[in-house]
């Protein structure tokens, strides 16, 4: 399928295995700059010919390329004629490759905060650049440039770096040993807006532009066929959904799985909205007694995520039988799952996994995928959905783990405690939204703990359930702290609960960080 970023020009991001490249290409879309990550094996002269990039950054990585055998790029990215930024490792192999040497070790190895401080000539790259007499950058290398390649001359020095910032402006060549792509590099994106401008990029990666593109081209790939979409009511398939729709209209059909484990009043909301208000074609999937008495007594959480997933493909292909002539099947995939499902095996990042929002059913189906939104960043999705019409609210939702409360009961699951689970639940967030913190917050939920305890109310004797408070900040949930709620938002917050959840008499707040807990409790 020809995808929507094919209209633009291409801002080509050449990994070698850094754990922030992800952040290179967020800093690019900000600045309405369309770019694709593409490991180093996969960037070959054939490719580069295809692809034709307006622009080539070479990211950092954990290599050193002194090491016989370090991952390089094509010796053809340097005969495009295009401006290059190489970053940290990326400087290091434009020096090799072009004439330039490095050292590993010999004492100037950087880690951390540092400050670089300007050479008296200028340069494009660094425009707004050192108005304070020098800038803080963000440092991780060990090897160094122990001598630029001809053509490049120093624009930028720190103690451990004397080559911190080099280019060759005759060619558009720059190369910088810290990391702009971090916040701890204050003016990084600056930095990135002058390479891009440098570049002739004009900006025109918009969520406007790339909804009309998108709907065009699933119009083409998907003909006069039927599509199914797995509907969770999360952001992710609820953009899919309305984007598809605008584009073929009841050639759609959208399954919502209710299994029993959503939270209060959600199944109503996601039908409602996309049946009543968006008037898609939704089943309504109610299978809450299939699920939750596969579950009866099971306790393990390994188990319980195994036998929903299993239901669940099993359910939704029943429905997805009875829809004749469907051949499309959509999925929410996003950019990110994108770039780990083609990272290099045994590379310098070694993070491989494959996406399927609804694992296996289209091989088992024999149904060609839609993904709408494998370009697209997770703000960008939101930014869609906006562009869409769909709901701020509905938008800015909190993630929602697919098993959904079964992972938020520890122990065995009852019908009772999730009702206590779903008020319990329901008065938190109205909490959080009243105080104005939702969308400081990564993600909010209460979990019910299989133990009771004993309380007083209303002078008499409760043995009752306690339960966990969780509000996490994140990024991109791999890694996440706790959210500093004050003592009178926690206060004001298990009083209601206390008062208003008939079945629990206590409330704690759970302040792990993850790692080394996750973010949810099973």
């Amino acid at each position: 399928m020809t995808l929507p970023g094919d209209a633009h020009d291409l801002l080509l991001i050449i990994d070698f295995g850094s754990q922030v490249t992800q952040l290179i290409a967020r800093r690019l879309r900000e600045l309405n700059v369309y770019c694709e990550i593409h490991p180093f094996q996969n960037v070959t002269a054939a490719m580069l010919a295809e692809k034709a990039p307006k622009a080539v950054i070479l990211s950092g990585g954990p290599d050193s390329v002194t090491r016989p055998g370090s991952p390089r790029p094509p010796r053809e990215v340097f005969e495009l004629g295009v401006p290059i930024l190489g970053i940290c490792y990326g400087q290091q192999v434009m020096m090799e490759e072009l004439g330039g040497k490095v050292l590993s070790g010999d004492g100037t190895a950087e880690f951390g905060r540092a400050f670089v401080t300007p050479a008296d000539e200028k340069l494009d790259l660094l425009e707004g650049w050192f108005s304070t007499g020098r800038e803080q950058v963000w440092m991780s290398h060990g090897d160094h440039v122990a001598e630029i390649a001809p053509g490049f001359r120093v624009f930028g020095t720190s103690p451990g770096a004397p080559f911190a910032i080099t280019a060759d402006p005759g060619r558009h060549f720059y190369a910088v040993q810290f990391h702009p792509e971090v916040h701890h590099t204050p003016r990084g994106s600056q930095l990135y807006e002058n390479f891009v401008r440098a570049a002739g990029f004009s900006g025109d990666w918009t969520m406007g532009a790339y909804r009309e593109e998108a709907v065009r081209m699933i119009r083409e790939q998907v003909g006069d066929a039927k599509v199914i979409c797995a509907l969770s009511g999360g952001v992710d398939s609820s953009v899919a959904a309305a984007l598809i729709h605008e584009a073929v209209g009841d050639q759609l059909t959208c399954v919502f799985v209710d299994h029993g484990l959503l939270r209060l009043n959600e199944a109503e909301e996601v039908v409602g909205m996309f049946r009543d208000h968006m008037n898609l074609h939704v089943i309504h999937a109610q299978e809450q007694d299939l699920f939750l008495g596969a579950l009866e007594g099971v306790s393990d959480p390994e188990t319980k995520r195994k036998t929903i997933g299993r239901l669940f493909i099993d359910v939704f292909q029943k429905y997805a039988d009875g829809i004749e002539g469907a051949r499309f099947l959509a999925q929410g995939t996003l950019y990110p799952d994108v770039i780990e499902s083609v990272s290099f095996a045994g590379g310098p990042s070694v993070t491989i996994k494959s996406h399927h929002n609804v694992g296996g059913l289209p091989e088992k189906m024999g149904l060609k995928l839609v993904e709408p939104l494998r370009e697209l960043f997770k703000d960008e999705v939101r930014a869609l959905g906006r562009e869409l019409g769909l709901p701020a609210h509905f938008i800015g939702r909190h993630p929602f783990p697919g098993p959904g409360l079964a992972i938020r009961c520890p122990g065995e699951i009852t019908r009772a405690k999730l009702d206590i689970l779903r008020k319990a639940d329901a008065v938190y967030i109205d909490q959080i939204r009243r105080h104005g913190l939702y969308d400081e917050i990564w993600q909010a939920f209460v979990a019910i703990l299989p133990v009771r305890t004993v309380g007083v109310m209303g002078d008499g004797r409760t043995y009752d359930y306690a339960c966990a408070l969780r509000a996490v900040t994140s990024v991109d949930g791999m890694t996440a702290d706790y959210y500093p709620f004050s003592h009178d938002f926690l206060s004001e917050t298990a009083t209601r609960i206390i008062n208003e959840v008939k079945g629990i008499n206590r409330v704690t707040y759970d302040i792990t960080s993850k790692p080394p807990g996750t973010i949810e409790w099973e």
